[in-house]
């Protein structure tokens, strides 16, 4: 089978773009926006960018509150999505009013960040505390603007539970049983690693 998506075909009952491109890191971004308001929201469209500095980026089909929330107050917070909190991260994708908590609409506790404004998940095992380098409008290969924008964050501070820091001075993934998207209504769990050497120079 082939099909060329930019023309319209669909010969699948389901787009499997998103079950090809898998699995994908979940970005469960907290952010205020300028009068203070709370929004966490996660996105599977996410990952790192750049160790030096360390960037992240998540992507937003649409101006959605976490966006439109980054571009006012220029931070935000990257929470780890885990096996333990995957019910509660699936309830703050809900379409609520703007400037309602999906905090409180999920039974989430907030904790205070070190270096942002903006609050972490308090059951959460790592976040990631950003202050906005960019937000990018994306286009199509033909270089027409889309509605689909890109925050890209510098991570300026980093929290980790020290419950899951092994004595070798590792983040435990696999304790922390990180989870991610893949296509359809699914979602993969970390619940083993293993490790190949690179080659030198690799």
């Amino acid at each position: 089978m082939f099909f060329q998506p930019y023309k319209g075909e669909r010969p699948l009952p389901h787009d499997p773009f998103k079950a090809i491109v898998a699995p994908r890191p979940i970005g469960w971004i907290s952010v205020l926006d300028g009068q203070g308001r709370v929004n966490l929201s996660p996105y599977s469209f996410f990952n790192a960018i750049s160790t030096k500095p360390p960037l992240i980026m998540f992507s937003s089909e649409g101006m959605k509150d976490a966006i439109s929330f980054v571009a006012e107050s220029g931070e935000f917070v990257c929470n780890l999505a885990t096996w333990d909190l995957r019910h509660e991260m699936n309830l703050t994708s809900a379409p609520l009013p703007r400037g309602e908590s999906e905090f409180g609409f999920a039974g989430l506790e907030t904790a205070p960040s070190q270096l942002v404004k903006a609050p972490r998940v308090k059951r959460s095992p790592a976040a990631l505390e950003c202050k906005l380098a960019d937000i990018v409008t994306l286009k199509s290969h033909d270089g027409q603007p889309v509605d689909r924008y890109m925050a890209i964050g510098e991570v300026i501070g980093i929290y980790i539970d020290d419950d899951y820091i092994t004595k070798d001075g590792l983040f435990d993934i696999v304790k922390a049983r990180t989870i991610a998207r893949c296509g359809y209504a699914d979602y993969a769990e970390v619940a083993s690693v293993f490790s190949i050497t690179r080659p030198p120079g690799g």
